[in-house]
């Protein structure tokens, strides 16, 4: 045999096995999805001869075939979180207040008077806090839509007392912008405490408010402005049977605009808010008095939570005029004022000054205890012509011992005291409470980036 057919013998089985190679390492790429064409390899025939005693270099192999393909990035998928807690409170309440508020503690609601509503010493129960929500996460190519529905079972307004369906929060924010019901850009929910009363902190501001929002900073830094649906209440006191008041109306020509800037540090946060809004009231009977008039309410409110390790101290305080709808429990806006050197408008209205305060202290024990306790307080500057048994100052405090046996499950007990005192009488009234609740929460996910 000579040395070109020896030569032949060994080099073609090896390019057959190359070709093999090849086309084996093809299929693999296609198996993780990248679509490949095996490149055809012709074998050609013996042209030169080369030295029998050179070594024989093994065939070429392409590294990037060799690697497997990059696995796509998941594609964004929608998510819904629906949400919720069956909860019940039971308790004794020593006084008495308004029933329609039976199962909270708001001082404005106790008693103007003794036994206003009847003797002292109630047993309350009930299931109003529970609640369910929905919220939704749908990308598109301006960022990502979110949307929240939420209700609870706690009447307010002509339902006050009673067991029934109350919207939350109904809410779409795309990008920088948002519309819909939540809270208000002038509140700082999250300085409310870890409590098992529902109405919370009487001196922190608490409203949630149909609105339009602009929020050009988000994140760490956050910059938000509204526009939202105005309101206000009034109170004709030492006036109310007066004629000439029960053909005053009361009209908002502007929303109320509101702001808040949050700068949010590891050790917690702080949130400077600001709100201005227009209040008019219009004499709707033409003659020779006038009750016409108008006022600007504002109002600035400054919260922080600071953290302690585990633990969490809330604080807040805010001040304004004709805010009183805005804050957690305060009942008007607008009072009169006697004015009977002028005989074209006897009568004004002016806005109310209102100072709240509010410091709470939650503490973590280990994983199953936690407590908090804390202290507020509202402070209005009542005018000359408001009832003396009329509402001008209230405190609230409590404090609770809440124990976790398993994720989702809360039994706590808290002992809550409020005290309310009277425009001008001297009247004043102490209520306190002992309340149990059992609470049951769950929260199930679908969809979103896998």
């Amino acid at each position: 045999m000579n040395a070109g057919s020896l030569v032949t013998r060994t080099l073609v089985p090896l390019a057959v096995a190359a070709l093999v190679s090849v086309t084996a390492t093809d299929a693999r790429g296609q198996s993780d999805g990248e679509q490949t064409t095996p490149v055809p390899v012709v074998v050609s025939s013996i042209a030169a001869t080369p030295d029998p005693g050179a070594v024989t270099p093994p065939p070429a192999t392409d590294a990037a075939a060799q690697a497997p393909a990059a696995a796509p990035a998941p594609e964004p998928k929608p998510a819904i979180d629906i949400y919720g807690a069956a909860m019940l409170d039971m308790g004794f309440q020593v006084e008495q207040n308004n029933p329609d508020w039976f199962d909270v503690v708001r001082p404005s609601k106790l008693p103007s008077f003794k036994h206003e509503f009847g003797r002292d010493g109630h047993n309350f129960a009930g299931f109003r806090q529970s609640r369910m929500g929905v919220k939704t996460t749908t990308p598109t190519t301006l960022g990502d839509l979110k949307t929240t529905f939420e209700f609870e079972l706690f009447g307010v307004g002509v339902d006050a007392g009673q067991t029934t369906f109350r919207l939350r929060d109904v809410w779409g924010q795309l990008g920088h912008f948002g519309a819909g019901q939540t809270d208000s850009p002038f509140m700082d929910g999250s300085i409310f405490p870890n409590s098992l009363e529902y109405w919370g902190p009487n001196g922190m501001v608490y409203f949630k408010n149909v609105q339009f929002r602009y929020m050009p900073l988000q994140g760490d830094n956050e910059l938000v402005f509204a526009a939202e649906r105005p309101g206000a209440s009034g109170d004709a006191g030492i006036f109310a049977q007066r004629i000439e008041l029960q053909n005053v109306q009361g009209r908002f020509p502007s929303p109320d605009f509101s702001t808040h800037y949050r700068a949010t540090r590891p050790w917690g946060h702080v949130q400077l808010a600001g709100i201005v809004r227009i209040i008019r009231w219009d004499d709707l009977v033409d003659d020779q008095i006038d009750l016409s008039g108008k006022a600007t309410g504002w109002g600035v409110d400054l919260t922080s939570n600071i953290k302690l390790g585990a633990d969490t101290v809330h604080l807040g305080a805010v001040y304004g005029e004709g805010i009183e709808n805005y804050m957690n429990d305060a009942p008007i806006d607008v009072a009169t004022v006697p004015n009977l050197g002028n005989r074209v408008t006897p009568i004004r209205g002016k806005t109310l000054p209102i100072l709240g305060l509010v410091a709470f202290y939650d503490r973590t024990w280990s994983d199953k205890w936690t407590s908090s306790a804390g202290y507020s307080r509202v402070d209005i500057d009542t005018t000359s012509g408001q009832l003396p048994s009329d509402f001008k100052r209230g405190e609230y405090a409590l404090g609770n011992l809440l124990y976790y046996p398993v994720k989702n499950v809360l039994v706590g007990g808290e002992f809550q005291w409020a005290r309310r005192d009277n425009h001008s009488d001297g009247f004043r009234v102490d209520d306190k409470r002992v309340q149990f609740s059992f609470k049951y929460s769950f929260s199930y996910k679908v969809g979103g980036q896998s």
